[in-house]
């Protein structure tokens, strides 16, 4: 096999590859410039939630109803 003749034939497959790469980008860069400035644009994240003190006030009284009976069923069980 000729060695020459192989790297002729590599370099015609990747010519070709690069070329359908090349006609990709085109359109890709074609899309971008239709859609204009829409594209520079970040992504925004959503806003934190907050939660009020009065719904804190209520998690808070309900995890501690919560621990006062496990407390309640632990010395139930050790006493």
């Amino acid at each position: 096999m000729n060695i020459r003749a192989a790297i002729r034939r590599e370099e015609l497959k990747i010519e070709k590859q690069l070329g359908r790469l090349q006609h990709q980008l085109d359109g890709l860069r074609a899309a971008a410039k239709a859609l204009g400035n829409s594209t520079g644009k970040e992504v925004t994240r959503a806003k934190k939630r907050v939660l009020s003190p009065a719904g804190r006030a209520r998690i808070a009284k309900a995890a501690r109803k919560r621990w006062a009976k496990i407390k309640a069923q632990a010395r139930k069980a050790a006493g």
